[in-house]
């Protein structure tokens, strides 16, 4: 492998578990296995504040882990990682 694309995946590995390094950020990206939700249904599951989950989605955005997509008045967030996806399944389907 190339050394310069070496680095690069470390750098995209490295920033995805980043990404998964706090409980809640986890939560939603196994939440959002199950299929797309608005932020009220993830306050709903995970009874914390809409704030607080706006923050965490907002950091999954950035690395491109989920995508949100206005819906009228509402964002749906889905997951778009396929790698991610796998790696949390994997976990909770030990």
């Amino acid at each position: 492998m190339d050394v310069l694309a070496y680095r690069k995946d470390l750098k995209k590995c490295s920033e995805i578990f980043k990404a998964l390094g706090h409980p809640t950020r986890v939560c939603i990206v196994y939440k959002l296995i199950s299929g797309p939700l608005n932020v009220t249904q993830m306050q709903e599951c995970l009874d914390i504040a809409q704030s607080n989950i706006s923050q965490h989605l907002t950091i999954l955005k950035n690395r491109g882990i989920i995508e949100g997509n206005r819906k009228g008045s509402e964002v749906i967030y889905s997951l778009v990682d396929d790698y991610v996806r796998e790696i949390v399944s994997t976990y909770f389907n030990k």
